[in-house]
């Protein structure tokens, strides 16, 4: 199946969904991967773990992430559409994006526990430069991209 990077959010509505979400008082399963040339940074939401220190702890790693490449594209990933896997969009996003330098991918998912009409998965393409940001956006987006 070819991934298509199309469904984008802008940076506030991310957050705002975000927050909103972890102090719904709905159980979720969450957690955010930060990758980059150096490796991976994961966070997972652990069972001790309230939803104020998850999301303290999502909004740290989002920080370190913003001080060292600026320039976001956000894309969300929805089961309805049958968007590819999180992870598959964000390995695709990972290797595209080789040719640029200091490209940082995070995946981000809230998963309920219950019942999944209020789950968000969101893919973070963050750039150093604007200039990689729009390269991309037109290189990328609406065209299919096959996965290893």
């Amino acid at each position: 199946m070819a991934i298509l990077f199309k469904t984008t959010i802008s940076e506030d509505n991310a957050f705002s969904r975000i927050e909103q979400l972890l102090n719904s008082g709905i159980e979720y399963d969450g957690y955010l991967s930060v990758a980059d040339d150096a490796g991976e940074t994961p966070l997972p939401w652990g069972p001790s773990m309230s939803a104020e220190e998850f999301l303290a702890k999502v909004r740290e790693l989002l920080e370190v992430t913003w001080k060292a490449a600026r320039f976001w594209v956000i894309y969300e990933r929805r089961e309805d559409r049958a968007d590819p896997d999180a992870i598959v969009m964000r390995n695709a996003a990972f290797r595209i994006t080789r040719g640029y330098n200091g490209v940082i991918i995070a995946s981000f998912s809230l998963l309920g526990r219950h019942d999944a009409s209020h789950d968000l998965e969101l893919v973070f393409v963050c750039f150093r430069e604007d200039f990689q940001r729009r390269n991309f956006r037109i290189r990328f987006e609406n065209k299919p991209i096959i996965p290893l």
